[in-house]
């Protein structure tokens, strides 16, 4: 086992930071509540991931996001995670301890509130970067690898027809075994139509596997509890996010007449304070993490702390992962958090290949991938994930430069 120093060595400071716009080899669509999900067609900026460089001590910290605009909850895109980066953060990062987080966030509050996905980029790389120059994974300083082998979920998009619906939960059970089942709901046709297509996929997949509903904040509290009571016989595993965000009260309400079936707060959860403020009005049974949401793993860490300390368990969100680096950044901060506080599986599905290879990629990073429903964490050092250079530089739309 590789003993881990107590400090990272003296004089490793933030040296340079690159940011690279890169294109998609695969395209994913999705269509939600609040509109179509698409990745972008090829060439354009919108919807691409943005990967991060980190120089420091000799090592290359990396981390990527694609933000999700447009989006009915996150207010980040390409553009302003440049600026954020180039004109405010990356600057003042410049020369500053690589291990001194607590400070670095202190800066980003000081300097520009909020701007999740550009602070969990940076988060991301400085963790992947001390990985390395301890020679550990970064589920080492987390906490340790608690889980070594993470469930997977698959997030099926609604459809013109139940019945593309229910293929697409076949295909993730018939071809990569998954163990849970996300169906999401908010049809402009109403809720009962939500009801009717979660029954298909129930009728169709049966009892063995956990079958949710995400409304993604389109129904009111009245149309959510008329949908649980046209469930209650249909087995709902949970429910996610039925309200508008800023319902605390409803969700609340929601909470007290579902009849034991957990409910799960996403877009409501994108602080720490938002965490407290849930606990506060018990409102929630699931926090749903997603690490661009709330600002990446230091953030991520402290809010399942909060979880934990209240009875709330924790779901590991992710369905915008569309990469090999956030894919694996999920899956470091799922293996270092106890299996009895998660639930019910990690949804980063989509950047582990069965939407296409990610080409930045090295060939030995194809082991990271979906096995019997699982997926196991990278045990290299940092994030474990190596980059393929020549092929980052050829897909790469826009290149910055601080230092």
């Amino acid at each position: 086992m590789t003993r881990m120093p107590q400090a990272v060595p003296a004089g490793v400071r933030i040296e340079r930071i690159e940011l690279f716009v890169t294109d998609l080899t695969s395209r994913l669509t999705r269509r939600i509540a609040s509109g179509d999900y698409d990745t972008g067609g090829r060439g354009t900026l919108a919807g691409k991931p943005v990967l991060i460089k980190i120089y420091a001590g000799g090592v290359v910290g990396l981390g990527q996001i694609r933000p999700i605009a447009p989006s009915h909850f996150m207010p980040d895109t390409v553009q302003s995670i440049l600026a954020a980066i180039t004109e405010f953060y990356g600057p003042r990062l410049i020369g500053t301890e690589l291990a001194n987080l607590a400070l670095q966030w202190e800066l980003f509050d000081r300097t520009l509130p909020q701007n999740a996905n550009a602070r969990a980029l940076l988060d991301i790389a400085v963790h992947d970067a001390l990985g390395k120059i301890y020679g550990v994974p970064v589920y080492k300083l987390l906490g340790g690898l608690c889980q070594p082998t993470i469930p997977l979920e698959w997030s099926i998009g609604m459809a013109d027809d139940i019945a593309s619906i229910v293929r697409e939960a076949r295909r993730a059970i018939d071809e990569f075994q998954v163990p849970v089942l996300c169906v999401k709901a908010g049809d402009p046709r109403g809720w009962g139509h939500d009801v009717k297509a979660f029954q298909a996929v129930r009728a169709s997949v049966g009892e063995a596997i956990q079958v949710g509903i995400d409304p993604n904040c389109a129904w009111t509290v009245s149309e959510t509890k008329s949908a649980l009571r046209a469930l209650s016989d249909d087995r709902l595993d949970y429910l996610e996010q039925p309200i508008a965000r800023k319902d605390v009260a409803g969700l609340a309400e929601i909470r007290r007449c579902a009849n034991g079936v957990p409910l799960m707060a996403d877009e409501s959860v994108m602080s720490v304070e938002d965490a407290l403020d849930l606990v506060k009005h018990g409102a929630a049974d699931v926090f749903c993490i997603k690490l661009y949401k709330v600002g990446g793993l230091r953030r991520a860490k402290q809010i399942a702390s909060i979880a934990e300390a209240s009875g709330i368990r924790v779901n590991v969100g992710g369905l915008a992962a569309f990469s090999q680096l956030e894919a694996a950044a999920g899956a470091h901060f799922y293996a270092s958090t106890p299996a009895r506080q998660m639930m019910p599986a990690a949804e980063f599905i989509f950047g582990l290949g069965v939407a296409g290879e990610d080409a930045l990629c090295s060939d030995e990073d194809r082991r990271f991938r979906v096995s019997n429903g699982h997926v196991a964490p990278p045990d290299g050092p940092g994030l474990g994930i190596v980059l393929d250079e020549s092929v980052l530089q050829k897909f790469t739309l826009l290149h910055e430069k601080i230092q």
